[in-house]
């Protein structure tokens, strides 16, 4: 019988901006998160998804730090930062 792996998925979402943040297994046990970012106005709507530069020890960890970064993704965006 084989176990089906599942992932923890967590979102934070605004009128013109919203974060996903999902867990993926990682090598020995560990875990890594895939953050999609979506921001602007529906006809105008532009998604970043990347995969967190760390890894954890577990999945809460990593999809709390996910949202985190997908957070600091945002901000940097509307100030301007850099340009998608």
């Amino acid at each position: 019988m084989g176990f089906e792996i599942m992932t923890l998925k967590g979102s934070i979402e605004s009128d013109i901006w919203s974060v996903e943040a999902e867990t993926l297994p990682a090598p020995e046990g560990s875990f890594c998160c895939r953050i999609n970012v979506t921001h602007g106005a529906p006809a105008q709507c532009c998604t970043h998804t990347f995969a967190h530069h760390r890894v954890w020890a577990n999945e809460m960890d990593a999809v709390l730090d996910g949202l985190r970064e997908g957070m600091v993704w945002v901000d940097l965006k509307f100030r301007h930062a850099f340009a998608v």
